[in-house]
Protein backbone atom coordinates (compact mmCIF):
# COMPACT_ATOMS: atom_id res chain seq x y z
CA UNK A 1 0.00 0.00 0.00
CA UNK A 2 1.58 3.71 -0.88
CA UNK A 3 1.84 5.74 1.58
CA UNK A 4 -1.14 7.92 0.28
CA UNK A 5 -3.36 5.21 0.45
CA UNK A 6 -2.36 4.88 4.00
CA UNK A 7 -3.03 8.08 4.27
CA UNK A 8 -6.68 8.00 2.93
CA UNK A 9 -7.23 4.94 4.76
CA UNK A 10 -6.57 6.28 8.04
CA UNK A 11 -8.84 9.42 7.58
CA UNK A 12 -11.60 7.17 7.03
CA UNK A 13 -11.81 5.78 10.34
CA UNK A 14 -11.56 9.12 11.82
CA UNK A 15 -15.11 10.33 13.14
CA UNK A 16 -17.29 13.09 14.40
CA UNK A 17 -20.66 13.68 16.29
CA UNK A 18 -22.81 16.27 16.13
CA UNK A 19 -25.88 16.11 19.37
CA UNK A 20 -29.54 16.69 18.62
CA UNK A 21 -31.04 19.23 20.95
CA UNK A 22 -34.04 20.22 23.20
CA UNK A 23 -35.01 24.04 23.44
CA UNK A 24 -35.99 24.73 26.96
CA UNK A 25 -38.41 27.50 25.78
CA UNK A 26 -38.08 29.59 22.21
CA UNK A 27 -40.44 27.81 19.97
CA UNK A 28 -41.06 29.08 16.44
CA UNK A 29 -39.09 32.58 17.40
CA UNK A 30 -36.42 31.41 15.84
CA UNK A 31 -37.81 32.26 11.85
CA UNK A 32 -39.18 35.83 13.24
CA UNK A 33 -35.45 36.72 14.55
CA UNK A 34 -36.47 36.27 18.16
CA UNK A 35 -34.42 33.96 21.04
CA UNK A 36 -34.06 30.76 21.85
CA UNK A 37 -32.38 29.13 24.67
CA UNK A 38 -31.37 25.56 23.82
CA UNK A 39 -29.18 22.40 24.71
CA UNK A 40 -27.33 20.00 23.41
CA UNK A 41 -28.41 16.49 24.17
CA UNK A 42 -25.91 13.23 24.61
CA UNK A 43 -27.60 11.24 22.07
CA UNK A 44 -26.06 12.74 18.43
CA UNK A 45 -25.43 11.31 14.97
CA UNK A 46 -21.73 10.34 14.59
CA UNK A 47 -19.96 10.44 11.26
CA UNK A 48 -17.45 8.63 9.30
CA UNK A 49 -15.79 10.42 6.54
CA UNK A 50 -12.72 10.41 4.90
CA UNK A 51 -11.28 12.18 0.33
CA UNK A 52 -11.65 9.52 -2.31
CA UNK A 53 -10.08 11.00 -5.62
CA UNK A 54 -13.19 9.40 -8.05
CA UNK A 55 -15.76 12.84 -8.12
CA UNK A 56 -18.31 10.53 -6.26
CA UNK A 57 -19.68 10.49 -2.55
CA UNK A 58 -20.79 7.35 -1.55
CA UNK A 59 -23.10 7.43 1.41
CA UNK A 60 -23.95 4.40 4.21
CA UNK A 61 -26.13 4.89 7.02
CA UNK A 62 -26.18 2.43 9.80
CA UNK A 63 -30.20 3.00 10.09
CA UNK A 64 -30.39 1.82 6.35
CA UNK A 65 -28.11 -1.47 6.12
CA UNK A 66 -27.73 -2.50 3.06
CA UNK A 67 -28.32 0.79 1.42
CA UNK A 68 -25.63 2.68 -0.89
CA UNK A 69 -26.66 6.10 -2.23
CA UNK A 70 -23.92 7.28 -4.62
CA UNK A 71 -23.52 10.52 -6.24
CA UNK A 72 -21.38 12.58 -8.75
CA UNK A 73 -20.25 15.61 -6.39
CA UNK A 74 -19.87 17.57 -9.52
CA UNK A 75 -23.64 19.02 -10.21
CA UNK A 76 -25.46 17.16 -7.13
CA UNK A 77 -28.23 19.48 -7.40
CA UNK A 78 -29.37 17.51 -10.73
CA UNK A 79 -29.19 14.29 -9.22
CA UNK A 80 -31.23 15.58 -6.08
CA UNK A 81 -34.48 14.01 -7.61
CA UNK A 82 -33.35 10.42 -7.61
CA UNK A 83 -32.12 10.51 -4.33
CA UNK A 84 -33.31 8.86 -1.76
CA UNK A 85 -35.04 11.52 0.94
CA UNK A 86 -32.61 10.80 3.74
CA UNK A 87 -29.81 11.33 1.97
CA UNK A 88 -30.53 14.77 0.92
CA UNK A 89 -29.42 16.28 4.17
CA UNK A 90 -25.59 15.02 4.12
CA UNK A 91 -25.23 15.12 0.16
CA UNK A 92 -27.12 18.98 0.60
CA UNK A 93 -23.78 19.78 3.10
CA UNK A 94 -21.59 18.19 0.34
CA UNK A 95 -23.32 20.44 -2.34
CA UNK A 96 -22.91 23.66 -0.03
CA UNK A 97 -19.07 22.98 0.36
CA UNK A 98 -18.50 22.37 -3.27
CA UNK A 99 -20.17 25.52 -4.41
CA UNK A 100 -18.02 27.06 -1.64
CA UNK A 101 -15.27 26.51 -3.76
CA UNK A 102 -13.74 23.70 -0.79
CA UNK A 103 -11.80 21.77 -3.13
CA UNK A 104 -13.53 18.41 -2.93
CA UNK A 105 -13.08 15.46 -5.36
CA UNK A 106 -15.04 13.00 -3.22
CA UNK A 107 -15.89 11.66 -0.33
CA UNK A 108 -16.89 8.70 1.52
CA UNK A 109 -19.42 9.38 4.39
CA UNK A 110 -20.44 6.60 6.90
CA UNK A 111 -23.45 7.97 9.44
CA UNK A 112 -24.96 6.04 12.82
CA UNK A 113 -27.69 8.24 14.32
CA UNK A 114 -28.77 7.77 17.74
CA UNK A 115 -31.19 10.45 18.02
CA UNK A 116 -34.88 9.30 17.30
CA UNK A 117 -36.04 10.57 14.27
CA UNK A 118 -39.85 12.58 14.60
CA UNK A 119 -39.31 13.04 17.93
CA UNK A 120 -38.52 17.18 17.50
CA UNK A 121 -35.05 16.34 19.22
CA UNK A 122 -33.17 17.66 15.59
CA UNK A 123 -32.31 14.81 14.26
CA UNK A 124 -32.50 16.23 10.62
CA UNK A 125 -29.89 18.81 12.16
CA UNK A 126 -27.57 16.58 14.10
CA UNK A 127 -27.04 14.80 10.74
CA UNK A 128 -25.93 18.00 9.00
CA UNK A 129 -24.12 19.55 11.71
CA UNK A 130 -22.15 16.08 11.71
CA UNK A 131 -21.43 16.06 8.18
CA UNK A 132 -20.36 19.88 8.28
CA UNK A 133 -17.87 19.43 10.58
CA UNK A 134 -16.36 16.03 9.12
CA UNK A 135 -16.14 18.10 6.01
CA UNK A 136 -14.86 21.08 7.59
CA UNK A 137 -12.03 19.29 9.39
CA UNK A 138 -10.92 17.24 6.45
CA UNK A 139 -11.44 20.29 3.61
CA UNK A 140 -12.13 23.67 4.65
CA UNK A 141 -10.23 24.27 8.53
CA UNK A 142 -10.51 27.87 8.19
CA UNK A 143 -14.47 27.57 8.67
CA UNK A 144 -15.57 29.64 11.45
CA UNK A 145 -18.58 27.87 13.84
CA UNK A 146 -20.70 30.46 12.62
CA UNK A 147 -19.85 29.44 8.96
CA UNK A 148 -20.95 25.82 9.59
CA UNK A 149 -24.49 26.84 11.51
CA UNK A 150 -25.22 28.33 8.29
CA UNK A 151 -23.75 25.76 5.92
CA UNK A 152 -26.22 23.25 7.77
CA UNK A 153 -28.95 24.83 7.71
CA UNK A 154 -28.21 25.81 3.93
CA UNK A 155 -28.26 22.55 3.04
CA UNK A 156 -31.64 21.26 5.25
CA UNK A 157 -33.67 24.74 4.03
CA UNK A 158 -32.38 24.35 0.27
CA UNK A 159 -31.45 20.56 -0.68
CA UNK A 160 -33.79 18.88 1.57
CA UNK A 161 -36.57 21.22 1.51
CA UNK A 162 -37.15 22.21 4.74
CA UNK A 163 -37.53 25.82 5.98
CA UNK A 164 -35.92 25.71 9.80
CA UNK A 165 -34.71 28.94 11.18
CA UNK A 166 -30.89 28.06 12.62
CA UNK A 167 -32.01 27.55 16.44
CA UNK A 168 -31.17 23.32 15.55
CA UNK A 169 -28.03 24.22 13.34
CA UNK A 170 -26.89 26.38 16.25
CA UNK A 171 -27.37 24.54 19.28
CA UNK A 172 -25.51 21.24 17.87
CA UNK A 173 -22.43 23.22 16.69
CA UNK A 174 -22.47 25.73 19.68
CA UNK A 175 -23.82 24.45 22.97
CA UNK A 176 -21.71 23.29 25.41
CA UNK A 177 -21.42 21.35 28.26
CA UNK A 178 -23.67 22.18 31.96
CA UNK A 179 -25.35 25.08 29.83
CA UNK A 180 -28.20 26.39 28.04
CA UNK A 181 -27.30 28.36 24.79
CA UNK A 182 -29.30 31.66 25.05
CA UNK A 183 -28.78 33.22 21.61
CA UNK A 184 -30.07 36.02 19.34
CA UNK A 185 -31.02 35.16 15.82
CA UNK A 186 -31.19 38.42 14.66
CA UNK A 187 -27.86 39.31 16.22
CA UNK A 188 -26.05 36.27 15.07
CA UNK A 189 -27.09 36.54 11.62
CA UNK A 190 -25.65 39.79 11.30
CA UNK A 191 -22.53 38.36 12.88
CA UNK A 192 -22.94 40.72 16.02
CA UNK A 193 -20.42 39.69 19.32
CA UNK A 194 -22.53 38.48 22.15
CA UNK A 195 -25.29 37.30 19.93
CA UNK A 196 -24.41 34.08 21.62
CA UNK A 197 -24.04 33.29 25.72
CA UNK A 198 -23.59 30.16 27.63
CA UNK A 199 -26.36 30.23 30.40
CA UNK A 200 -25.52 27.98 33.74
CA UNK A 201 -27.93 25.41 33.42
CA UNK A 202 -26.63 22.33 36.63
CA UNK A 203 -30.17 20.60 37.16
CA UNK A 204 -28.16 18.20 39.53
CA UNK A 205 -26.78 20.90 41.91
CA UNK A 206 -30.87 21.88 42.25
CA UNK A 207 -31.81 18.20 42.67
CA UNK A 208 -33.56 18.66 39.39
CA UNK A 209 -34.05 16.59 36.58
CA UNK A 210 -35.26 17.38 33.18
CA UNK A 211 -37.40 14.06 31.65
CA UNK A 212 -38.18 13.79 27.46
CA UNK A 213 -41.06 12.43 26.58
CA UNK A 214 -41.03 10.85 23.27
CA UNK A 215 -44.81 10.34 22.42
CA UNK A 216 -43.92 8.44 19.11
CA UNK A 217 -46.35 10.91 17.31
CA UNK A 218 -44.13 11.69 14.26
CA UNK A 219 -43.57 14.87 13.21
CA UNK A 220 -42.63 16.24 9.55
CA UNK A 221 -41.10 19.42 9.25
CA UNK A 222 -41.06 18.83 5.12
CA UNK A 223 -44.83 18.85 5.36
CA UNK A 224 -47.39 21.69 5.44
CA UNK A 225 -47.38 22.81 9.11
CA UNK A 226 -44.56 24.27 9.44
CA UNK A 227 -43.84 25.98 6.32
CA UNK A 228 -47.19 27.38 6.64
CA UNK A 229 -46.72 29.18 10.19
CA UNK A 230 -43.79 30.69 8.99
CA UNK A 231 -45.86 32.12 5.83
CA UNK A 232 -48.25 32.98 8.51
CA UNK A 233 -46.11 35.17 10.76
CA UNK A 234 -43.88 36.57 7.38
CA UNK A 235 -47.69 37.84 6.61
CA UNK A 236 -48.29 39.39 10.47
CA UNK A 237 -44.71 41.02 10.10
CA UNK A 238 -46.21 42.72 6.99
CA UNK A 239 -49.18 43.68 8.11
CA UNK A 240 -47.37 45.46 11.05
CA UNK A 241 -45.19 47.21 8.63
CA UNK A 242 -42.31 45.73 10.81
CA UNK A 243 -38.56 43.54 9.70
CA UNK A 244 -40.01 40.85 11.75
CA UNK A 245 -42.62 39.71 14.95
CA UNK A 246 -39.72 39.84 16.74
CA UNK A 247 -40.25 43.39 16.25
CA UNK A 248 -43.63 43.52 17.71
CA UNK A 249 -44.90 44.41 21.14
CA UNK A 250 -48.69 43.26 22.99
CA UNK A 251 -49.96 46.62 21.63
CA UNK A 252 -49.47 45.64 18.23
CA UNK A 253 -52.06 43.26 18.15
CA UNK A 254 -54.80 44.98 17.95
CA UNK A 255 -53.74 46.54 14.13
CA UNK A 256 -54.01 42.90 13.04
CA UNK A 257 -57.54 42.34 11.83
CA UNK A 258 -56.81 38.97 10.75
CA UNK A 259 -57.92 37.04 14.06
CA UNK A 260 -55.43 34.11 12.71
CA UNK A 261 -52.39 36.69 11.87
CA UNK A 262 -53.10 37.98 15.21
CA UNK A 263 -52.90 35.19 17.28
CA UNK A 264 -50.11 33.88 15.70
CA UNK A 265 -48.31 36.82 16.57
CA UNK A 266 -49.14 37.12 19.40
CA UNK A 267 -47.26 33.54 20.88
CA UNK A 268 -44.04 34.95 19.19
CA UNK A 269 -44.37 38.30 20.80
CA UNK A 270 -45.28 36.41 24.41
CA UNK A 271 -42.66 33.34 23.85
CA UNK A 272 -39.53 35.93 23.53
CA UNK A 273 -40.69 37.61 26.57
CA UNK A 274 -40.56 34.36 28.33
CA UNK A 275 -37.05 33.69 27.04
CA UNK A 276 -35.77 36.56 28.08
CA UNK A 277 -37.38 36.28 31.64
CA UNK A 278 -36.14 32.34 31.97
CA UNK A 279 -32.37 33.62 30.86
CA UNK A 280 -32.81 36.99 33.40
CA UNK A 281 -33.61 33.93 36.05
CA UNK A 282 -31.30 31.45 35.78
CA UNK A 283 -27.95 34.35 35.20
CA UNK A 284 -29.19 35.65 38.05
CA UNK A 285 -28.93 32.05 40.12
CA UNK A 286 -32.25 31.74 40.50
CA UNK A 287 -33.71 28.26 41.64
CA UNK A 288 -34.64 26.51 38.37
CA UNK A 289 -38.03 25.46 39.85
CA UNK A 290 -39.07 28.90 39.54
CA UNK A 291 -38.83 29.01 35.16
CA UNK A 292 -41.82 25.96 35.69
CA UNK A 293 -44.58 28.22 35.22
CA UNK A 294 -42.65 30.10 32.47
CA UNK A 295 -42.24 26.18 30.46
CA UNK A 296 -46.32 25.73 30.69
CA UNK A 297 -47.21 29.19 29.86
CA UNK A 298 -45.15 28.30 26.48
CA UNK A 299 -47.23 25.08 25.81
CA UNK A 300 -50.42 26.55 26.16
CA UNK A 301 -49.57 29.53 23.66
CA UNK A 302 -48.06 26.63 20.96
CA UNK A 303 -50.90 24.71 21.60
CA UNK A 304 -53.98 27.48 21.62
CA UNK A 305 -52.23 30.47 19.41
CA UNK A 306 -49.98 28.74 17.36
CA UNK A 307 -52.06 25.72 17.32
CA UNK A 308 -49.25 23.14 16.42
CA UNK A 309 -49.62 20.51 19.27
CA UNK A 310 -51.45 16.99 19.16
CA UNK A 311 -53.12 15.00 21.66
CA UNK A 312 -50.16 13.31 22.86
CA UNK A 313 -48.40 16.37 23.27
CA UNK A 314 -51.28 17.80 25.88
CA UNK A 315 -51.91 14.61 27.33
CA UNK A 316 -47.97 14.16 28.29
CA UNK A 317 -47.80 17.63 29.51
CA UNK A 318 -51.47 17.20 31.32
CA UNK A 319 -49.71 13.79 33.01
CA UNK A 320 -46.29 15.42 33.90
CA UNK A 321 -47.85 18.37 35.45
CA UNK A 322 -50.62 15.71 37.49
CA UNK A 323 -47.44 14.28 38.78
CA UNK A 324 -45.61 17.39 40.52
CA UNK A 325 -43.71 18.46 37.49
CA UNK A 326 -42.84 22.62 37.87
CA UNK A 327 -43.28 23.18 34.46
CA UNK A 328 -44.00 20.69 31.00
CA UNK A 329 -44.42 22.14 27.43
CA UNK A 330 -44.01 20.37 23.75
CA UNK A 331 -40.84 20.77 21.86
CA UNK A 332 -39.69 21.30 18.27
CA UNK A 333 -41.79 22.25 15.23
CA UNK A 334 -44.85 20.64 16.16
CA UNK A 335 -48.19 18.20 14.93
CA UNK A 336 -46.18 15.22 17.07
CA UNK A 337 -42.57 14.75 18.53
CA UNK A 338 -41.82 15.50 22.12
CA UNK A 339 -42.65 16.74 25.55
CA UNK A 340 -40.08 18.20 28.29
CA UNK A 341 -40.77 18.40 32.18
CA UNK A 342 -39.00 19.55 34.79
CA UNK A 343 -39.44 17.50 37.74
CA UNK A 344 -38.53 16.78 41.27
CA UNK A 345 -38.45 12.77 40.32
CA UNK A 346 -38.33 11.44 37.27
CA UNK A 347 -39.81 8.48 37.88
CA UNK A 348 -42.73 9.08 39.39
CA UNK A 349 -43.49 11.46 36.38
CA UNK A 350 -42.23 9.03 33.75
CA UNK A 351 -44.33 6.53 35.25
CA UNK A 352 -47.48 8.65 35.29
CA UNK A 353 -46.79 9.85 31.72
CA UNK A 354 -46.85 5.90 30.26
CA UNK A 355 -49.93 5.19 32.46
CA UNK A 356 -52.23 7.84 31.43
CA UNK A 357 -50.75 7.00 27.59
CA UNK A 358 -51.97 3.29 28.35
CA UNK A 359 -55.26 4.28 29.54
CA UNK A 360 -55.85 6.41 26.57
CA UNK A 361 -54.52 3.72 24.39
CA UNK A 362 -51.73 5.71 22.84
CA UNK A 363 -48.62 4.09 21.79
CA UNK A 364 -45.98 3.85 24.82
CA UNK A 365 -43.85 6.90 25.07
CA UNK A 366 -40.24 6.91 25.26
CA UNK A 367 -38.98 8.61 28.31
CA UNK A 368 -35.62 9.12 29.38
CA UNK A 369 -33.72 11.74 31.12
CA UNK A 370 -31.45 14.73 29.59
CA UNK A 371 -28.82 16.85 30.65
CA UNK A 372 -26.83 20.01 28.86
CA UNK A 373 -24.03 17.54 27.23
CA UNK A 374 -21.75 19.41 24.90
CA UNK A 375 -21.62 20.52 20.73
CA UNK A 376 -20.44 18.99 17.60
CA UNK A 377 -16.59 17.79 17.57
CA UNK A 378 -14.29 15.35 16.51
CA UNK A 379 -14.01 12.21 18.48
CA UNK A 380 -11.03 10.72 19.86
Amino acid sequence: MTSSHAAERELRVEKWIAPGRVNIIGEHTDYNEGFVLPIALSLGVVCAAGPRGDGLVRLTSAQRPGEVVEAKVKDLVAQRERLPGWARYPLGVVDEFVRGGHGIVGVDLELDGAVPIGAGLSSSAALCCAVTIALRDLFAPELTDRDMVEIARAAENGFAGVPTGILDQSASILCTEGHALFLDIRAFTDRESGAAEQIPFDLHAAGLALIVADTGSPHDLADGGYAERRSQCDAAAVALELPALRDAVSEDLVRLRDPLLRCRAKHVITENARVLAVVDQLRAGAVPQGIGALLTASHRSLRDDFEVSAPALDLAVEAALDAGAHGARMVGGGFGGSVIALVDRADLVADNIVNRFATAGFTAPRVFTVEPAAGARRLD
